[in-house]
């Protein structure tokens, strides 16, 4: 057994509120040295990020810029049909699909663990009237 792996599943369970009452004194022995406090940090700052909540650390003075000029560099995967050069944002453009899903996901999971109803599409109007304004 991963001793450090069971300390911090008892951070993130106790951060949580979802720790066994059994596991509590192992917690809190965990959080009284380094390691356990940066673990509760860590996670903190997870699930701030994960709710979209400002963290608070502050960017360096040109950090957008300079990651633009990184994934310009970046080399453009071939596509089908016409080529074209490589505008500075395809690189962010190519990744927020996948970053707005990945948080789609991980919203609907921490919504289906409190007992909220999944997202449902809106349904269309059938009503008489409503076929008779299309």
């Amino acid at each position: 057994m991963d001793t450090n792996k069971k300390i911090r599943e008892y951070i993130s369970a106790f951060a949580d509120g979802e720790l066994a009452d059994a596991d509590l004194e192992l917690a809190l022995a965990a959080l009284r040295d380094e390691d356990g406090q940066q673990t509760w940090d860590l996670y903190h700052r997870i699930g701030d990020a994960l709710r979209g909540e400002p963290v608070g650390a502050e960017l360096s003075p040109g950090f957008a810029l300079r990651l633009a000029d990184r994934l310009a560099a970046e080399p453009t995967p071939l596509r089908r049909g016409a080529a074209r050069a490589a505008a500075p944002g395809d690189g962010l453009a190519a990744i927020a699909p996948a970053v707005v899903a990945g948080a789609e996901a991980l919203s609907g999971s921490k919504m289906a663990g409190q007992g909220a109803a999944p997202r449902e599409a809106p349904v269309a109007d059938t009503s008489p009237a409503a076929v008779k304004r299309l």
